[in-house]
């Protein structure tokens, strides 16, 4: 008689956490270089987008200078933001092996892209006009990063459960 029961693969909070810090670093970084690099604009016009949620459209550029205090509230809701979607992706990807975690992060990646550039303009109208190729790839490349670490992470946790 089989007296296991299969038990799903549970949300792992402290790799969702991980992952969320590590890949909205990530983004973060690449965001503000990207920004500089191609666009030959500031790279402090992204975090003062992202404080201009908490603060208001009043921080917003120009100037898009370098502020202390923009760029805590702007690290704070960046943060904050991403722990919360990677404890949606720990939900989504639970369970999964890297590779394919990587795959749906990216996808993951995507749609925060769509929703956030295109669904939260009502509330956020300055997000269209950081609409484009910059801010797509790099809310890919934060999903695919996020996949990776949440799955690695995961898997590292788990192995230190398992008696051996």
């Amino acid at each position: 008689m089989n007296t296991q029961i299969a038990v799903a693969p549970k949300l792992d909070i402290k790799a969702a956490i991980w992952a969320g810090l590590a890949a909205g670093a990530v983004f973060m970084m690449l965001e503000m270089i990207m920004v500089a690099v191609f666009n030959g604009a500031s790279p402090w016009g992204p975090p003062r987008m992202i404080a201009a949620i908490g603060m208001g459209k009043d921080v917003l550029p120009p100037p898009a200078t370098f502020d202390i205090t923009i760029m805590i509230v702007a690290m704070l809701i960046h943060f904050a933001l991403s722990i919360i979607l990677a404890l949606v992706f720990g939900l989504i990807a639970k369970g999964r092996s890297v590779g394919p975690a990587v795959v749906i992060g990216a996808i993951f990646g995507l749609v925060v892209y769509l929703v956030a550039f295109y669904g939260m303009t009502a509330v956020f109208p300055w997000f269209a006009q950081a609409r484009g190729w910059i801010s797509l790839v790099s809310h890919i490349v934060y999903g695919a990063v996020l996949g990776w670490m949440y799955a690695s992470c995961a898997s590292k946790y788990s192995a230190r459960a398992i008696p051996g």
